[in-house]
């Protein structure tokens, strides 16, 4: 399963090269509570077909209702609406709160740009897409780092990445449940495991599947700040090469599945045989997820999974939270 951006990008410019008349809406601004981020994009065509959210739904309703008629869909320049002024119409909307949002309609986005913007994202590039409010025409400028959307008296800027994406280590049951959750959560999976016996037996469709060295793997994904490594073999002839090679690269999370004292085991190796030290590990996670009491392989998964996002939203997760911690606590 795509990002969702991309997801909404591809299907509006579908709409576009069928010439048919649609919509691209962004969450340019928000006060209060809103359902949806600044930045959150959907598109709507002519026939009422709608992709993407800017909200719980109502909004939605709301757009269709003013916006699927032909003339309202004719060619004209960007306008802002805005959502949730009064309390009466957060109430309607659905925004909690008293939320209020805004959002810039742009009418039928040119085709060709569009295309662009998709072809770059699919080659793994970041690009801020810059609308002229007063024409709606878009530039696109690549660059190399995230941003939050920008609003000005005379531009808009709302920057899109490539796809997240997650390389497990180990094709074994609990990498089938993190790889389906993943995937719904707009990863791209890569698992790699060179035993044939474990591989054989993958079921996940839509996931990547390499039988080569993980360490090599993990050189080949050339790793950045939008991928994660999670090692899930318990065998540290895969797992700690791969994990040493990912500690040295640009993603967001590495971790490994495994008992404290196995952890713990892991990181003397590496300081002992590889020279690192507890500051150069510092990033490596282990026992990896959250606590939940989980005990399942699907259980640890979410554990995993749940950790991984909060990781990737920039939450600052309590010790508390972490498995190691709230074992030792518990004494369990």
């Amino acid at each position: 399963m795509e990002n969702i951006d991309i997801t909404v990008l591809r299907q509006l410019l579908a709409w576009r090269i069928e010439n048919k008349k649609a919509l691209l809406v962004t969450v340019v601004r928000t006060w209060g509570s809103s359902p949806r981020p600044i930045g959150s994009i959907m598109a709507m065509c002519e026939d009422s077909r709608v992709t993407g959210s800017v909200s719980g739904g109502c909004i939605e309703d709301d757009l269709i209702r003013q916006n699927t008629q032909a003339q309202a869909l004719a060619d004209q320049a960007p306008r802002f609406v805005r959502y949730g002024i009064s309390a009466d119409e957060a109430h309607r909307f659905g925004l909690p709160c008293g939320g209020t949002l805004e959002l810039l309609l742009e009418y039928n986005p040119d085709a060709q740009k569009l295309k662009e913007l998709i072809d770059q994202l699919g080659q793994g590039h970041l690009v801020s897409r810059q609308v002229e409010l007063a024409t709606g025409q878009v530039t696109l400028i690549p660059t190399d780092k995230p941003a939050e959307l920008s609003l000005g008296p005379a531009h808009l800027i709302n920057t899109f990445g490539p796809e997240y994406r997650m390389l497990i280590i180990g094709a074994g049951q609990m990498s089938e449940y993190l790889a389906t959750m993943a995937l719904f959560n707009g990863f791209s999976v890569t698992v790699c495991d060179p035993r044939d016996e474990y591989r054989s037996s993958w079921s996940v469709p839509g996931v990547t599947i390499d039988h080569g060295s993980p360490d090599d793997m993990v050189t080949k994904l050339k790793p950045d700040s939008r991928t994660c490594i999670v090692a899930l073999t318990h065998d540290p002839k895969l797992d700690d090469l791969a994990l040493l090679e990912a500690l040295q690269t640009e993603a967001f999370y590495v971790g490994a599945i495994g008992s404290r004292r196995n952890n713990e085991s892991r990181k003397q190796r590496m300081i002992e045989h590889f020279d690192h030290t507890e500051q150069s590990l510092a990033k490596l996670r282990g026992p990896i997820g959250i606590y939940i009491g989980s005990k399942t392989p699907s259980e640890i998964a979410v554990s995993v999974m749940a950790e991984i996002l909060a990781v990737k939203n920039g939450v600052q997760l309590s010790k508390q939270m972490s498995v190691g911690q709230a074992k030792t606590e518990l004494n369990i």
